[in-house]
């Protein structure tokens, strides 16, 4: 059976010649499967909003609603978690939340699924928490640090508390990004095995003989492939939504920290 884990590695499709940047020092140039696979998935995004909105009617067709219900998900979203701001944030959830179910969905298709790679979930884990703090502490200035003190509390208590809820707020980008990327590679990797075991069952079938008994087995393997492909495609919305549930979530904690307090 092959290396299940094979399908994550990054490989090189064409070859550049290295720069030196300066602080950054030697970067490699060359495109890679993981470049190819997120410029796909902007592709396929840039495509899709374009389709949707090249020719809107009043009464929608089925690409239409789609569109507009994806729209109207996140603009939903947004408004509910962090209320009357909602709007101003909503380009950002709404990108971050496309670009992740179009890598997510595209994964399921090409030999190659960006989001299982952590440097990508951590990039867009960091973007978040750095919008997160830009802000915060834009809109609150130094008040933003009575995130960490929580007057629910008792007082003796609240240093603690506090404690813990600076420690939370640090480790946001990390849980942020090994929750995207465990999923993705977790998924991926048991439809491999699976998969596998089919062929490598159905060969030994063919042999004839006791290795007849390997057929109920590869069949079995079949149906948990198909039975898993289902539930890639649910995981692959449910962790883009998740992500941007997330994403609001933050960002009411800062945008609307006076009233939380």
């Amino acid at each position: 059976m092959a290396d299940p884990i094979h399908q994550f590695q990054i490989q090189k499709v064409i070859d550049l010649p290295d720069v030196t940047l300066p602080v950054l020092g030697t970067v490699d140039l060359a495109i890679t499967n993981s470049h190819i696979a997120m410029t796909a998935a902007f592709v396929a995004i840039v495509g899709f909003l374009a389709a949707v909105t090249s020719n809107a009617q009043v009464v929608p067709g089925r690409l239409q609603a789609a569109g507009e219900g994806v729209f109207g998900l996140i603009d939903n979203l947004a408004d509910s978690i962090i209320g009357h701001d909602g709007r101003k944030y909503f380009p950002f959830v709404f990108t971050i939340f496309l670009l992740i179910l179009g890598m997510n969905l595209l994964g399921l298709f090409l030999t190659f699924t960006a989001t299982s790679q952590l440097a990508i979930t951590a990039t867009f884990a960091l973007i978040t928490f750095g919008l997160v703090l830009v802000v915060g502490f834009a809109k609150n200035g130094l008040g933003f640090f009575k995130l960490f003190w929580p007057m629910g509390a008792p007082l003796l208590l609240r240093p603690v508390v506090g404690l813990i809820e600076f420690v939370s707020f640090l480790l946001r980008p990390i849980t942020l990004a090994l929750r995207l990327f465990g999923n993705m590679l977790g998924g991926h990797v048991a439809l491999k095995i699976f998969a596998g075991f089919v062929v490598s069952l159905g060969l030994l079938g063919l042999g004839g003989g006791v290795g007849l008994l390997a057929f109920p087995v590869a069949a079995l393997s079949l149906g948990m492939v198909v039975a898993l492909t289902a539930l890639e495609f649910l995981v692959a919305f449910l962790q883009a939504f998740v992500f941007a549930v997330l994403t609001c979530i933050y960002l009411n904690d800062v945008v609307n920290l006076d009233h939380a307090h």
